[in-house]
């Protein structure tokens, strides 16, 4: 994997992020598409110009393309916000302890590959498994710290919650589609995914606890190497897979009545823009693929505090503008330490 993994063609400033703006936000059943309409007096989208931005810092690294083959939607109207002038409300320090980070995200996602690498160099199927297993594993973490905080009443966000818990929802479906193709069928193969990811569930909560901008990235990191993997599978077995079976559970996950959540982690669309076809094993994996796009967006606008809203949350409060007093609530803290100050001083 490259030294810093970015996501190529992905807007840092989701569709989550428009609320965030005091914008109002209407929505056309008829076409399904949200229009973003400024309001006269609009609050600044990064109230704190000295909170660290999620904003990958580069040198001359080679970028991942995540979505060479897919493309996310854009909004009529919407126009790109400039971004913060990093090299102003970003000090040295702030701009060494991103760079620190990062590095040690990427070494560590790169050491991780290279051992999968090994073990399933012919073994696709228990690859994907074993990713799989892992990669909902975040999520949880997320979300267990994200409970403990409200418990103690320091941080208390429902849109993480649902958001965290439709992409762990995800994760496990495509988990459920590689046992059906067999790939936990060796004992091995669940042995070491289930340590692996146990072991990776304290490390992401510990991580999530000290510094969430790192948490995140590294997610983000997990998800774009996902991504090439599912990509690269596509391009070499392509003509197989179209001449192939879709497991059951993929179309009932893809295709099913109630797609609730499936519509929920991609926090960069509008809600019921995306429904996918499921006819054959390469639709599958082209919506597998797609699904950790729309993780990586998310984990990427989640390393700004307090930026990620619920796609339905935007919908449903379409109404709420400056006058009827609908004010979307301030993230309270970033990291253990600030929690436990705000909680001393409040």
């Amino acid at each position: 994997m490259a030294a810093t993994v970015a996501i190529s063609g992905i807007s840092s400033r989701p569709l989550v992020a428009l609320r965030r703006s005091r914008s109002s936000v209407s929505y056309n059943t008829s076409h399904r598409l949200l229009h973003h309409r400024p309001l006269s007096s609009p609050r600044l989208l990064f109230r704190n110009t000295h909170r660290v931005q999620a904003t990958i810092l580069q040198d001359d690294e080679e970028k991942v393309v995540v979505e060479e083959s897919f493309k996310a939607e854009t909004f009529p109207g919407e126009e790109p916000l400039e971004e913060p002038n990093t090299s102003s409300s970003t000090s040295a320090m702030e701009a060494w302890i991103i760079k620190l980070e990062q590095g040690v995200n990427v070494f560590l996602t790169d050491s991780v590959i290279k051992i999968l690498d090994t073990l399933y160099r012919d073994r696709t199927y228990p690859r994907f498994f074993v990713l799989e297993t892992i990669a909902r594993v975040p999520y949880f973490a997320f979300m267990s710290v994200l409970h403990m905080y409200e418990t103690f009443g320091w941080w208390r966000r429902a849109d993480y919650l649902k958001v965290h818990f439709a992409e762990s929802w995800n994760e496990m479906h495509h988990l459920l589609i590689m046992e059906e193709l067999g790939g936990n069928s060796w004992w091995f193969d669940r042995f070491l995914a289930q340590h692996i990811a146990t072991f990776y569930y304290f490390m992401t909560v510990f991580l999530y606890i000290i510094s969430p901008r790192m948490a995140y990235h590294f997610s983000e990191c997990v998800e774009s190497h996902a991504y090439e993997t599912y990509d690269k599978f596509l391009k070499t077995n392509g003509e197989e897979l179209k001449n192939s079976p879709a497991p059951e559970i993929a179309v009932k996950y893809y295709t099913g009545g109630d797609l609730y959540l499936f519509d929920e982690f991609q926090t960069s669309r509008a809600p019921n823009t995306r429904r996918p076809k499921i006819d054959n094993l390469y639709d599958v994996f082209v919506n597998i693929r797609d699904d950790e796009a729309e993780h990586c967006k998310t984990m990427r606008a989640c390393q700004t505090l307090g930026s990620l809203r619920s796609p339905h949350s935007i919908v449903e409060d379409d109404d709420c503008n400056e006058e009827s007093g609908c004010v979307v609530p301030e993230a309270h803290c970033e990291g253990i330490v600030d929690c436990i100050k705000k909680s001393i001083t409040n």
